[in-house]
């Protein structure tokens, strides 16, 4: 835990608690809205080929995970740490362009 906490910069238990609960309901969420949203496509699992389906439905958890992540961290109170977690995690797949950081003016 006190190793979360110091990767993190997090300050107590709670917080750590709370944020792990944020992880765990977005990968949920996201696995389980995946699916209508493939079917509002006329993508259905039992229409189309496996080799078909699962990369587009793998694919498709990305993008819905990326904006829920940051949408349970704001209700859960955690908007600041999901915030800076997303905008690494897209730099580091080189999508970094997506969240530009903010220039001072000189």
């Amino acid at each position: 835990m006190a190793s979360f906490k110091e990767r993190w910069n997090i300050k107590s238990n709670w917080q750590v608690f709370v944020i792990l609960v944020v992880f765990a309901v977005t990968g949920s969420t996201s696995a389980y809205l995946s699916k209508p949203v493939l079917e509002l496509f006329g993508i259905v699992k039992g229409d189309v080929s496996n080799w078909i389906y699962y990369p587009l439905y793998i694919i498709l958890i990305f993008p819905i995970y990326q904006v829920l992540l940051v949408s349970f961290g704001f209700i859960f109170g955690q908007f600041t740490f999901f915030w800076a977690f997303e905008k690494k995690m897209l730099k580091s797949m080189g999508l970094g362009f997506l969240v530009p950081d903010k220039k001072s003016p000189e």
